[in-house]
C-alpha cells in the first residue's frame, strides 16, 4: 500500500485543484520505477490531476495541481503572464554580496546537470530577495522568483555567495545537511474571480525545524505585503 505522506500532505482541495505540500526528496514526474509526486496525488484521490508548476527533486512546498484541462489551462496563463506569486524559503552558511535586492541575468546550461547565470538576456531569470541572520553563521533567504527557469533560485543565491545548505550541485558543503534548504512557502493568486493565499511551513529538515526560523517567518507574516526591491 502507498504510504502518501511521504510524498506529500494535503494543504487545500476544492472544486478546481487542490495544494498539496510535497515533501523533499520526492521527484515530480515518476523515473526508475518510483512514483513522482504527481501519481502520488492522483493515487491518493482516485482522479485524474493536471500539473501547472513543478518542484525540483531537492525542493520542498507548495504545489498547485488542477482538477480539469480548463482549470489547468487558466492556471498555466496566470503562471505566464506572472499573475501568480510564489515565495520561497531557503537557507545558506554563506553571507551573500548583499543584504537585499534583485539577481537578473540569463540562464544558460554549464557542466553536469548545472545551470549558470550570465550577462546575457538570453532565457533571462528575474529573482527577488531578502536575507535574514538566524544563528550559527545561518542566514534565512526570502525569495520571490519573478520568471520560473530550471534551478533559478539555486542558480540566483549561489550567484551572491550564497548557495543553499544541502545543495549537492550548487553548494560545497552539501554532505553536512540532512536535506537542501529550499522551500515554497506561499503562493497568491485569483481564480475566476476569487483570491487565494495559502502557505505552509517544511515538515523535514533540522534548521527548518529551529525556533529561530519559525520566529524570523513568523514575524514577517504576509509575505506579499515586504517591501520587495522593484524589477
Amino acid at each position: 500500500m502507498l504510504d502518501y505522506q511521504q510524498y506529500f500532505s494535503l494543504v487545500a482541495e476544492n472544486d478546481h485543484f487542490i495544494v498539496i505540500n510535497k515533501e523533499a526528496g520526492i521527484n515530480f514526474h515518476s523515473e526508475d520505477g518510483e512514483f513522482g509526486v504527481v501519481v502520488a496525488a492522483e493515487k491518493f484521490l482516485n482522479k485524474k490531476l493536471y500539473s501547472v508548476h513543478r518542484l525540483d527533486k531537492m525542493t520542498s512546498g507548495l504545489l498547485l495541481l488542477a482538477k480539469s484541462s480548463t482549470i489547468a489551462h487558466e492556471l498555466a496563463t496566470l503562471f505566464k503572464t506572472q499573475e501568480i506569486q510564489k515565495f520561497y524559503v531557503a537557507i545558506s552558511d554563506k553571507k551573500p554580496k548583499k543584504k537585499q535586492g534583485l539577481i537578473k541575468g540569463g540562464m544558460e546550461k554549464s557542466r553536469r546537470s548545472m545551470w549558470k547565470l550570465t550577462t546575457n538576456k538570453e532565457n533571462l531569470a528575474i529573482t527577488q530577495f531578502f536575507s535574514y541572520p538566524l544563528v550559527e553563521g545561518k542566514r534565512l533567504f526570502v525569495v520571490k522568483p519573478k520568471t520560473g527557469k530550471t534551478h533559478q533560485i539555486r542558480v540566483a543565491l549561489k550567484s551572491i555567495s550564497s548557495a543553499i545548505c544541502g545543495d549537492h550541485l550548487y553548494a560545497e558543503s552539501e554532505n553536512n545537511y540532512d536535506r537542501g534548504y529550499l522551500h515554497a512557502y506561499q503562493i497568491n493568486f485569483c481564480l475566476l474571480g476569487e483570491s487565494f493565499t495559502f502557505s505552509c511551513l517544511p515538515r523535514t529538515g533540522a534548521w527548518f525545524q529551529c525556533k529561530e526560523f519559525i520566529e524570523q517567518l513568523d514575524a514577517l507574516q504576509d509575505l506579499n505585503q515586504l517591501s520587495w526591491p522593484k524589477v
